[in-house]
């Protein structure tokens, strides 16, 4: 009887733990939707502003701007880590920690020293644990696009003091509710348009600029890190949520799952249990009737 008693109560800690996930699931799924709709209505802006930061940049020397000016003698790149705060997300925070240390291990034979910024209790763990030369953190700033403003500065900030030749991004990418990706993107200097895109923008009409393609650079070019910072703190946000409503829902069937089993194990302990009380009782019988 003491395992009986022990598969019931290994029943309802499962049957506990499942009810808890499934909620769980179900507040992800809610705030998903959110999250997604905000990740995809920002992918078009961004991109925009981009073409057209491109676009400029094709009727100016990037030279002459300090946020397009290749700085490749520098040895210095500042890294912006995107992660969650919260873990129960599967293997999201793994695969974009494990990206990004690629990234470190491949750079870092070429004297590559690195700075960073991160956004997220997970990514603010890593730093701390490889001894990298850790900047900030803005973990505490919830949501986290409050954090906007400060990264965006310390990043225009730095590379225009030529404190370092390039700046990077690492967030997961969302692309659906089942699938995430790891990305590191390139900000600063921007990538110039290679020859497809420039023939490209080249078929466009001529656009006259006023005042000048500079000036017009010298406002864009900060409000263009701005939504490629806001757009990968959104991309985050999304594939957070989506990662947690899945890891929820595989182990809400797992639990539902392993419930079944121990609910058949009770059944085969408790006839076990039945046919050894009805021997008794028979051998009981018998000898009573000896």
């Amino acid at each position: 009887m003491a395992s009986i008693r022990l598969i019931k109560r290994r029943i309802k800690s499962t049957k506990n733990i499942g009810q808890i996930t499934k909620a769980m699931q179900m507040v992800a799924a809610s705030k998903m939707k959110k999250a997604q709709d905000q990740a995809i209505a920002t992918k078009p802006y961004s991109e925009k502003i981009l073409e057209i930061v491109k676009s400029l940049s094709l009727k100016t020397d990037p030279k002459l701007h300090p946020l397009l000016k290749q700085q490749e003698e520098i040895k210095t790149y500042l890294c912006i880590l995107i992660t969650t705060n919260k873990g129960l997300c599967g293997s999201l925070n793994t695969n974009l920690v494990r990206s990004l240390n690629n990234f470190i291990q491949k750079n870092i034979n070429k004297g590559i020293n690195f700075d960073f910024l991160t956004l997220g209790q997970k990514g603010q763990s890593f730093v701390l644990k490889t001894g990298g030369h850790y900047l900030a953190d803005f973990s505490d700033l919830i949501p986290f696009t409050k954090a906007v403003i400060p990264i965006v500065k310390t990043i225009s900030d730095g590379y225009l003091k030529e404190k370092y030749s390039r700046v990077y991004l690492f967030y997961n990418n969302f692309i659906n509710a089942l699938k995430q990706e790891p990305v590191n993107k390139r900000i600063l200097p921007l990538i110039l348009p290679n020859a497809e895109e420039e023939i490209q923008l080249g078929k466009r009409k001529d656009v006259l600029y006023e005042p000048t393609a500079k000036e017009i650079l010298d406002f864009l070019l900060p409000f263009y890190i701005e939504t490629q910072v806001r757009g990968a703190i959104l991309e985050g946000n999304a594939s957070e949520h989506s990662a947690r409503m899945m890891a929820m829902k595989n182990a809400t069937e797992n639990a539902q799952a392993l419930m079944d089993g121990l609910t058949l194990e009770y059944n085969k302990a408790r006839q076990q249990s039945i046919t050894l009380e009805i021997a008794d009782i028979t051998t009981a019988k018998i000898s009573l009737e000896k």
